[in-house]
């Protein structure tokens, strides 16, 4: 983080003999209590650094700052803009610099504020190597930050793994001055593999996004047009398997609405957290129709000797649009560390000779209490990354005749419920991703159930 600089005191000495006393230092003197003790007025913002980025886009992010009244205020209301600029992710570094008014035009209580920026390089590469689910990769990335001077970006992916090979091409633009109302296009190549399923995925398409907030909520549109192709992973793989396989054209509208006031989405302390998402396919094209609705609901409340108790519960449902059935690529699936702890990945609902074929209809509910590890060895320091966990989760999966009526379809969701409890440490490793080892016990296991 860049330091806010204090105002010079260069110049006159302040602490001078009455003597000595003569018009310039007693303006200066004059001049400095002015700025710590009253109002102030920003004259002039300053942004040194510049290469391609235009400056009307930047106008925006800095207009706070003459807002400023004192000079708390200015420097509160610079540091913000300097995080709007970092923000943005056309910068390496920026740097402010308060300074009094100069010229002739300066007012006893001016302000000078100056942003000193490095833009990044007009292109950027990355490099690394991905280890998991039984598949090493190596993933080349290439970004063109800010192309044509207003904060638009230009990324390009390409993973080569060791069983398959992905790609996808996406564009960003924002709207000045509201960073978080943007547009995204997308074009991409993913291959999936789910050994749960004995299946093989490959998706080929486009998509838009156009994202803004509206109030305390975030919101997303989305359509998307998809080519996608369905094949056995393996030779054992069960008949209901073999009949999805094939081509398939998917185009869809979605919406999704969050809300999130966790001070952390990796292990909050407080907050709450909802979720909805909407999804429609068909209406635009494609061979797949269906209505497709789920959403999640987390709250987490801090208790006594600094443990937390979090509750969270998810819910889905897919609805098929006219006569032909659901795809087993847009079907729900439960099971594993983060649904039903002590099940298999994605291993529990309807399955056909061991291969699992999803739902179109589920919920999930967990319970977690997490408290500091005993006796707080490492407090203050690399202790405090680690948390004990105690954690109780349920959930099922079915698939409904939606001829039945709601109370029909509640009953069939109260039955044969699996859930577990156990145990366990949990790491938070920086605030991307967490690790758990954990002790489960799995109860209510039916037929079929991994």
């Amino acid at each position: 983080m860049g330091s806010l600089d204090p105002l010079p005191m260069q110049g006159p000495e302040l602490g001078v003999h009455a003597d000595d006393i003569e018009t310039p230092e007693m303006e200066q003197e004059s001049k400095q209590e002015v700025l710590e003790n009253k109002d102030v007025i920003v004259q002039h913002v300053h942004i040194d650094g510049l290469g391609r980025t235009k400056e009307d886009c930047l106008t925006y992010e800095i207009a706070g700052v003459f807002r400023a009244k004192n000079l708390i205020d200015v420097m509160k209301r610079a540091h913000e803009a300097r995080q709007k600029l970092l923000r943005l992710g056309i910068f390496r570094q920026v740097e402010v610099v308060i300074d009094t008014s100069q010229g002739v035009d300066a007012l006893p209580n001016g302000l000078d504020v100056t942003f000193e920026v490095t833009e990044l390089r007009r292109m950027t590469g990355s490099y690394n190597t991905m280890v998991g689910n039984n598949e090493g990769s190596m993933v080349l990335g290439l970004k063109l930050p800010n192309v044509f001077g207003r904060a638009e970006k230009l990324t390009f992916q390409f993973s080569y793994g060791t069983k398959e090979t992905s790609y996808g091409l996406s564009f960003f633009k924002p709207q000045p001055g509201h960073f978080e109302r943007n547009f995204a296009v997308n074009f991409y190549k993913v291959t999936g593999q789910f050994p749960w399923s004995s299946l093989r995925e490959t998706d080929r398409g486009v998509s838009t996004e156009f994202s803004f907030p509206l109030w305390k909520t975030n919101h997303t549109l989305k359509w998307e047009g998809v080519w996608r192709e369905l094949g056995c992973l393996a030779r054992t793989a069960s008949f209901a398997v073999r009949e999805e396989s094939g081509h398939s054209l998917k185009s869809s509208l979605s919406h999704a609405m969050v809300i999130d006031t966790r001070n952390s989405p990796i292990l909050p302390r407080r907050g709450a957290l909802l979720k909805i998402n909407q999804e429609l396919a068909g209406y635009t094209g494609g061979d797949a129709s269906f209505l497709k609705e789920d959403f999640e609901l987390q709250f987490n409340k801090r208790l006594f000797w600094d443990s937390v108790l979090s509750a969270s519960l998810w819910g889905g449902c897919l609805l098929p649009i006219g006569d032909k059935p659901t795809c087993i690529a847009d079907r729900f699936y439960l099971g594993g560390p983060t649904s039903v702890r002590g099940f298999s990945m994605y291993s529990i609902g309807p399955q056909s000779e061991g291969d699992y074929l999803g739902g179109e209809v589920y919920w999930a509910g967990a319970v977690h209490l997490y408290t500091p590890l005993p006796f707080r060895p490492g407090k203050g320091g690399f202790g405090d990354l680690f948390r004990t966990h105690f954690f109780l989760n349920a959930g099922n999966l079915c698939n409904l005749n939606y001829g039945d009526g709601p109370r029909a379809h509640l009953s069939k969701l109260a039955e044969c419920i699996r859930w577990s409890y156990g145990a366990g440490i949990v790491l938070r490793l920086g605030n991307i991703a967490r690790l758990e080892l954990n002790y489960c016990i799995p109860m209510g296991v039916q037929s079929g159930d991994r």
